[in-house]
């Protein structure tokens, strides 16, 4: 009968570090292969077993974004790697760090763009036989989170191999990681995104719907985050004009936060009907009237934010405008793209009118009269 294989039990090494500080983003497989002779030494006194099971540590400092990510990727490829090394090579404990300055695998090389952060996290994990693993399990989730400091000589070595000063250094297993950022993303008042981000990482099987801070509905399936129109949103609004185009602005940049964590987090975001590409959303209202002028291309805005929404707006035959479309630029430097988009499907130009202001129709978003030709 074929042996299972091993059962995995993720960890971290958590760094939280003193301000200002900037720490490489990898080991070399010397320094690797240190740490986690060290790290082993510092778990043996935390976990009663643990020495019958394989240590397997990634030489590697990351952002909680790169680490909780559908599927795992790091801790999957980590222990990929470690189940190829034979039973019995470097008794227990494996380490994985750079050779000619790269990570053996891709996902064990940390991203340029999340290397500011004051917490870096060191994967690891704990491969042992399902009974062992058991009882290892329950251990893992009580004395790290209780007792889980790094050892004095693990931190020190740190410190002077990083070239660092370190506030903490503490183990953590994954699901300690994710009340951690649970609690972070509650106290910024991210709640909702943590639901749709919790569901597609621990059971993304399932659908979960939500509502954002502001209201705009959020939808989670098949390992896609939808968000309501906020067009829609906008309609649905009661209140003074300025007070509406002041709460769609708002609605604006809430979405644009959760769309930079999703994207942090490989989880793609589109709109419930409409399309998506990097940086933008696009909803379409109505097809143009090809016996009318052409559409134009309405910028509304809002202090601090730039463009908030692009209306590709053209004069009815009541000679007001009618919205055709509404587009959502997400990040800064998708605001070209998404007007390159509208002025080529619409055979238009590709010149935004700014308004300097959210422009109310009857119905949310809408277009001045002036935009007429």
């Amino acid at each position: 009968m074929e042996a299972q294989p091993p059962v995995a039990l993720p960890a971290v090494l958590a760094l939280e570090l003193s301000p200002g500080q900037v720490p490489p983003a990898t080991l070399s497989r010397d320094d690797a292969a240190e740490l986690a002779a060290r790290v082993a030494t510092d778990l043996h006194a935390l976990l009663p077993g643990v020495g019958e099971a394989r240590l397997a540590l990634a030489g590697a400092l990351f952002d909680p974004v790169e680490l909780l990510r559908p599927g795992f990727p790091v801790w999957a490829t980590l222990d990929e790697l470690a189940r190829r090394v034979p039973r019995g090579h470097l008794e227990h404990v494996v380490a994985f760090g750079t050779h000619e300055g790269r990570m053996p695998a891709q996902p064990l090389q940390p991203e340029p763009e999340h290397a500011g952060g004051a917490l870096r996290l060191v994967p690891l994990s704990i491969l042992a036989p399902e009974p062992l693993a058991q009882a290892l399990a329950g251990r893992i989730e009580v004395e790290l989170v209780g007792r889980g400091e790094a050892g004095a000589r693990t931190a020190d070595w740190l410190m002077r191999t990083l070239g660092i000063r370190l506030e903490h250094a503490r183990y953590l297993s994954r699901n300690d990681l994710l009340a951690l950022t649970c609690v972070q993303y509650e106290h910024v008042n991210l709640a909702p995104l943590w639901t749709l981000l919790e569901t597609a990482l621990l059971t993304p099987y399932r659908e979960e719907h939500t509502l954002s801070a502001r209201g705009l509905p959020l939808h989670y399936a098949d390992g896609v985050v939808r968000a309501g129109s906020p067009a829609a949103w906008l309609a649905a609004q009661d209140g003074a004009p300025g007070e509406r185009a002041h709460a769609f602005a708002g609605l604006v940049f809430e979405l644009r936060q959760y769309a930079a964590l999703l994207h942090a987090h490989r989880l793609p975001l589109q709109l419930e009907c409409g399309e998506a590409a990097e940086g933008w959303l696009l909803e379409t209202l109505a097809p143009p009237d090809p016996g009318a002028a052409p559409p134009s291309l309405i910028a509304h805005e809002a202090p601090g934010l730039g463009t908030v929404a692009v209306t590709v707006a053209q004069a009815g035959a009541d000679g007001q405008p009618r919205p055709l479309a509404h587009g959502y630029p997400l990040a800064p430097q998708a605001l070209g793209p998404l007007v390159a988009v509208l002025a080529a499907r619409y055979g238009i130009e590709p010149a935004l009118h700014a308004q300097g202001r959210v422009v109310l129709g009857r119905h949310g978003l809408g277009a001045p009269a002036a935009s007429r030709h």
